[in-house]
């Protein structure tokens, strides 16, 4: 089992900087990919960024250059660092691990934290 908690969200204004951390535990591998996800209301949830190593990272056009995932593989954690925030990052937060263990798929989710974008 895999369990995921995120933290580091809260109200900034538009310019401003957030960063969140999602901390993994359980039986998870450096190598397994990790990314965040964010779900505003009344849209479907949809990739941020993601993760597998420090050499691999994907990005939505939307946040591309704005924010910055990273992995700290030993600690199993994956930070979000969000610039340059707008209100339509407003949305809640989620951090994701998919697991690939004697061929089957597995993916994990945390709770979310809420980001508020807010003048």
């Amino acid at each position: 089992q895999v369990q995921l908690v995120e933290s580091g969200g809260g109200l900034v204004q538009p310019g401003g900087s957030l960063r969140l951390s999602c901390a993994a535990s359980g039986s998870i591998f450096r190598s397994d990919p990790m990314g965040w996800y964010r779900q505003a209301p009344g849209k479907e949830r949809e990739l941020v960024a993601d993760i597998t190593t420090s050499a691999t990272t994907n990005y939505a056009d939307s946040v591309k250059g704005r924010f910055i995932i990273s992995r700290d593989g030993a600690r199993n954690t994956v930070d979000l660092q969000m610039n340059s925030l707008k209100p339509e990052d407003t949305a809640v937060y989620y951090c994701n691990a998919i697991l690939w263990r004697g061929g089957a798929r597995r993916i994990y989710w945390g709770q979310g934290t809420q980001v508020t974008v807010s003048p």
